[in-house]
């Protein structure tokens, strides 16, 4: 299966986002930010599926809370930045 990352400046943010995309139906997990992903090297994420980014985004946007930057996770365990 494909896989997002949608990186949050936050730990407090990657929380609401799931939160938010939690009530929505979508399933959403948080984690660490990869290095490969990380600029500041605090930052957290919310993992969700390729079939649940779209509507992802469209919650996120409802709920004011817009994604940093947003990360194709792919199958060699790399990361490419999708740009919206």
């Amino acid at each position: 299966m494909v896989y997002y990352l949608i990186v949050c400046r936050s730990l407090t943010y990657a929380q609401r986002t799931a939160a938010a995309l939690e009530r929505a139906g979508i399933t959403a997990h948080i984690l660490r930010s990869p290095r490969a992903v990380d600029r500041e090297g605090c930052s957290h994420s919310v993992k969700v599926s390729q079939r649940n980014l779209a509507n992802a985004l469209l919650v996120l946007g409802r709920a004011g809370l817009p994604p940093r930057r947003v990360f194709l996770i792919q199958g060699d365990g790399g990361y490419k930045e999708v740009l919206l």
